[in-house]
């Protein structure tokens, strides 16, 4: 067996609790049922059959309806992800808690944008999620701040605190946080590729799903740029430490010709499952499409990983992943009933 195939009782135990809690996820036939509910009907059964019935019991006197599920759902998520950082043990705790440091980025970029738009602090806070180094406490209290520069201001101790205020001036001024944003996750990437490649046991298992994950964030931001006809210099926009080079991804972003441009990069990618899907979404034109379809490939890629290196840090990946787009697509399942979204066109933005 390949790569840290076996590790210590304390790794065993952890990954073999990763595999069962995936098998306890939403399954796909679910999902299509829910198409066909309403928001109540929805709300009823991600309590009583989905695993989010303490949330929903628990938030159901103070909410209701759309704001119902909202929160329980990322109230249930940070329990989740905080439940398995204490469960995992050693270099997998490092590597867990250094991933979940993106919903640091989130919320803060979350609460920053609600503060420009003068949105009520009790409306951000429904869909922040608490599943960083910054709890519920430290997020309450960013909320209470008058302004975005109030909000950088009390996060003057945090790892990226430089980003935020280089960036925020900028952010300002075109009313868009898009750039801080990419800017931050720059920031985060390139800490996570640090840390596992420190020499600690797992990590070269480690970079290589980050690698994939850089590239598909990276394609997928292609497509982006494409779909808004954005022709500038992207360097700035792509991420740096997957298999592309930015100047490689520069390159593929002038591609003017939309068949070239998925030959040009189908060129560079070896994995066959990767490549089929590229194929695949040749004939798409709705970038969420595109976005779901390059989605599903990393999560796919992400379980062979897994599979290859069972007592890793890729069964805990796995998990945490595959529970964010269960949280996402009932966040997207309820918005698009209260909508009244017709649920074949709803199913097209969910990842299952």
């Amino acid at each position: 067996m390949a790569g840290v195939s076996s590790g210590p009782a304390t790794y065993i135990y952890a990954c073999t609790r990763m595999r069962v809690r995936r098998s306890l996820l939403i399954p796909r036939e679910d999902y299509l049922r829910m198409l066909n509910m309403s928001l109540p009907e929805i709300t009823r059964f991600i309590g009583a059959e989905g695993g989010y019935g303490s949330e929903i019991d628990e938030l159901g006197t103070s909410f209701s309806g759309i704001n119902l599920v909202e929160v329980a759902l990322s109230w249930n998520l940070a329990k989740e992800y905080q439940s398995i950082l204490e469960l995992v043990p050693g270099e997998l705790k490092h590597f867990t808690a250094s991933y979940l440091r993106r919903w640091d980025i989130q919320n803060v970029v979350t609460i920053l944008r609600g503060k420009m738009q003068e949105m009520p602090a009790g409306k951000i806070k429904e869909v922040l999620v608490p599943a960083g180094r910054l709890d519920k406490v430290a997020l309450d209290r960013l909320l209470t701040e008058e302004s975005p520069e109030r909000v950088v201001e009390a996060l003057k101790d945090e790892r990226f605190y430089p980003v935020l205020e280089r960036e925020l001036p900028r952010a300002m001024e075109t009313g868009s946080f898009a750039h801080l944003e990419n800017e931050l996750y720059k920031g985060y990437y390139a800490r996570l590729i640090a840390d596992a490649g420190e020499g600690v046991k797992g990590g070269a298992i480690f970079l290589k799903y980050i690698e994939l994950e850089i590239d598909t964030r990276n394609i997928q931001n292609l497509f982006r740029l494409r779909a808004g006809h954005v022709r500038e210099d992207v360097r700035e926009l792509m991420i740096p430490g997957g298999s592309f080079s930015v100047e490689e991804l520069q390159r593929l972003s002038g591609i003017e010709d939309r068949d070239e441009f998925i030959d040009a990069v189908k060129r560079q990618v070896r994995a066959p499952p990767l490549l089929n899907v590229l194929e695949a979404i040749r004939g798409k034109t709705a970038l969420h499409g595109i976005e779901v379809a390059l989605t599903r490939v990393q999560l796919e890629q992400m379980e062979r990983m897994s599979k290859r290196y069972p007592f890793s840090i890729l069964p805990v990946l796995v998990y945490l992943e595959e529970k964010k787009y269960e949280v996402a697509n009932l966040r997207a399942l309820a918005r698009g009933k209260e909508a009244g979204l017709p649920g074949e066109r709803l199913q097209g933005y969910l990842v299952m």
